[in-house]
């Protein structure tokens, strides 16, 4: 940060156009220009414009002295310029055409010119290209905007991204920590292998509230899963749908139900029977649509991070969501999964707000055989 508090403090913005491109269409991740191109085709729409520009309206509304120095178009100068603010545009792009190697330029450049903080919109794989160009030299924050995001380096939403970097810019923040930076091959991930690998670490700011921790795995105690798988079947309807979010603690009911299980996708059950493997937003609406059945969502928090929606699992849409209604949200999770968390409350981040609101509270959880715990679900753009 600059000695002089009386100087503008220099801002660096990047924004991945594309990340997160993959979620709701069913993709589980937005890299290479193959996985793009389909994403589109299947109607996707990028979701880290509008995200960096929430993280940048509380930017703007805590601080007025302030240079943002980002790259053309898409890659940030119109997020900037639409939420009030004159930027000094550097770099060149080939608009409609940006790759991982413009993310790169983009850092280096940035960290030439000395800015006080890189403020950027993407996913693990930003994260990567960023860590891969600058290391821990400078302050980097993540605008959560992928589709997977294991990595330490976010804040907890884009709102509180921007919280986060006008504390910092104004010197309320000055604590920070080596954020790991994961990734994992989505190639491997979309045939339902999940290979996190740790890369390195951000140099990040820090205010426990606002910044998310990595994604932990779980030790896979059968023990305990069984148990909640036991209780789910004993109550499930024969008159119901139930679409079963990822993760290995949801698969434990599939398995007992003697059903394959998309690891990390969406399932739709009925009847003991699975009526839509690996689905993607339009899918479930379709499926609720036209089965006009009670529809019930099962879903586990994500281990460490505490998210139930907005993170891997962004077929199950605010639009899900609403059809489906909150009192047909089933969440399951084992103790150990709850004690990870160490008593930080379950994290909602659907990208619309309304929602996020309705989810928020207390909620029953799953966690053995006939046992419950209520716990507590909070907007994570408060």
């Amino acid at each position: 940060m600059s000695d002089s508090q009386s100087l503008p403090r220099k801002l660096g913005l990047i924004v991945n156009p594309l990340a997160g491109l993959g979620g709701r269409v069913g993709l589980k991740g937005s890299d290479g220009i193959a996985i793009q191109r389909k994403a589109l085709q299947l109607g996707a729409v990028p979701q880290s414009p509008h995200r960096a520009a929430e993280a940048l309206q509380r930017v703007r509304s805590s601080i007025s002295d302030l240079e943002i120095i980002t790259y053309p178009g898409e890659m940030g100068e119109d997020e900037a310029r639409g939420c009030g603010f004159a930027p000094m545009v550097i770099g060149a792009i080939k608009e409609g055409e940006t790759t991982s190697k413009d993310t790169r330029n983009a850092a280096r450049d940035m960290c030439r010119m000395g800015v006080d903080l890189l403020l950027f919109a993407g996913g693990d794989g930003t994260a990567r290209d960023i860590f891969d160009t600058v290391g821990d030299t400078m302050f980097v924050l993540g605008i959560p905007s992928g589709v997977k995001i294991h990595s330490a380096g976010f804040a907890v939403s884009p709102a509180c991204a921007g919280e986060v970097a006008a504390r910092y810019l104004q010197g309320r923040v000055t604590g920070y920590r080596e954020a790991e930076v994961m990734d994992v091959d989505e190639d491997l991930l979309r045939d339902g292998i999940l290979s996190p690998r740790l890369y390195g670490y951000l140099k990040t700011p820090f205010e426990e509230r606002f910044i998310q921790g990595a994604k932990t795995r779980s030790s896979g105690n059968r023990a305990a899963t069984e148990n909640i798988a036991r209780t789910i079947i004993d109550h499930m309807q024969q008159t119901c749908l139930y679409i079963i979010g990822p993760g290995t603690t949801t698969r434990a009911i599939t398995s007992r139900l003697g059903l394959p299980k998309t690891l990390v996708g969406v399932d739709v059950v009925s009847k003991g029977k699975c009526i839509g493997a690996d689905v993607n937003e339009a899918r479930l609406l379709s499926i609720i649509d036209r089965e006009d059945r009670t529809a019930k969502i099962i879903i586990t928090p994500i281990g460490g991070q505490g998210y139930l929606f907005g993170r891997g699992n962004q077929q199950i849409s605010p639009k899900v969501i609403r059809e489906v209604g909150r009192d047909n949200v089933i969440v399951i999770a084992t103790a150990e999964k709850i004690n990870s968390l160490r008593g930080r409350p379950f994290l909602v981040d659907t990208g619309e707000r309304a929602i996020d609101r309705m989810l928020s509270g207390y909620m029953r959880v799953v966690s053995g055989y006939n046992e419950e715990i209520i716990y507590r679900v909070v907007d994570a753009t408060r």
